[in-house]
């Protein structure tokens, strides 16, 4: 049944032509103990932002993970916050990896290998878990996403 509304919801976001997004795997820098090159993204595949989800044109769904840009961040002098840090050192792996400046990153997704969370079956209906904690059938929840990506 899943697979189904999957393949359906694929055919849906390629008719329409949403866009989708990049997936990637943060990678360190090669080299020997304390003399390594500077962190890097680089390209697993792409897939569409769904929310708390992502589906890829395979039908495979991953619970999405962190987001970045790939552009090379502005020096900071009023934030200096460790946050604010780790942020700016993802957009420079991300401007390091084979992605054009601007592109929209997704890394550290994780891939739904059935029922997990986000994903939960209440009764016989698989449901999504929003952010805010409540749950919806994943039928209308994909339906409501692509409904954005929508023209009309």
């Amino acid at each position: 049944m899943i697979d189904e509304l999957l393949a359906r919801t694929v055919a849906e976001l390629e008719r329409i032509g949403a866009a989708d997004e990049a997936l990637a795997v943060l990678r360190e820098g090669r080299g020997i103990g304390s003399l390594r090159g500077a962190p890097r993204m680089l390209p697993v595949g792409r897939a569409w932002r769904l929310g708390v989800l992502l589906l890829d044109v395979q039908g495979n769904l991953y619970a999405t993970g962190q987001v970045t840009r790939a552009i090379e961040p502005q020096i900071a002098v009023t934030n200096r916050s460790a946050e604010a840090e780790l942020k700016r050192e993802y957009r420079r792996a991300a401007a390091r990896g084979p992605f054009p400046e601007g592109e929209t990153i997704n890394f550290e997704f994780a891939m739904l290998d059935g029922i997990e969370e986000p994903l939960s079956l209440i009764g016989d209906v698989v449901h999504v878990r929003l952010a805010s904690g409540s749950t919806v059938p994943l039928e209308r929840y994909l339906a409501d996403r692509v409904g954005l990506f929508s023209p009309d």
